[in-house]
């Protein structure tokens, strides 16, 4: 009967993964010198993870901001406001400053090798584009509308944010997120015009 886990070594060998891939970035990670460097061997990570890819995954999984809990409440254009203010936040000031190199770097890979990092990437944006998608449901927009507003949303900010890094210009991405922020929150549902005060 196998052991169980401890779950503290885990997450604390999942933080210091996190820490080596944001200084080191996902291109050619392979487990031994990233074992080496965080003072654990490769098959301790593969008994922790199972396999590079479950490592890389559950690494991402825990540097992408979650939105789900940032969106889930959402109940009426002002709060679609401040979640996606939120979002924003998270990407460029907040605690997801950092990590959110290592998704970027993710999209990058999986353009050029897809076979390798195709639906890890896949999965990243999903992950984002469903739970806005479903806040916009509830506020009316059908099923199509709500995910193409998503991904303005989501792709719009990630890519400012990408622009932010790449220039450090934060005033001009910030100002530039303000209006994307305003065109992808604008309450209207499909087919229906903008009415006066809304």
């Amino acid at each position: 009967m196998a052991r169980p886990q401890n779950t503290e070594k885990r997450v604390e060998l999942l933080h210091q993964v996190v820490a080596y891939v944001q200084r080191h970035g996902l291109a050619g990670l392979s487990l031994s010198p990233l074992a080496a460097e965080i003072g654990t061997t490769k098959r301790m990570l593969l008994y922790y993870f199972g396999s590079r890819e479950q490592l890389l995954a559950r690494a991402l999984a825990e540097s992408r901001p979650d939105a789900r809990a940032m969106f889930d409440g959402v109940a009426d254009t002002e709060g679609l406001r401040r979640a996606a203010d939120g979002l924003w936040e998270a990407i460029t000031v907040g605690e997801q400053a950092g990590p959110i190199r290592m998704l970027l770097q993710l999209l990058s890979l999986a353009a050029t090798h897809p076979e390798q990092y195709g639906g890890l990437a896949a999965e990243t944006v999903e992950v984002m584009v469903g739970p806005i998608a479903d806040a916009y449901v509830r506020l009316g927009h059908d099923g199509s509308v709500a995910r193409e507003n998503a991904t303005l949303l989501v792709s719009g900010l990630r890519g400012l944010c990408l622009d932010r890094l790449v220039t450090g210009d934060a005033a001009r991405t910030d100002a530039a997120a303000r209006r994307l922020i305003d065109a992808a929150v604008e309450p209207r549902t499909a087919g229906q015009p903008n009415m006066p005060g809304t």
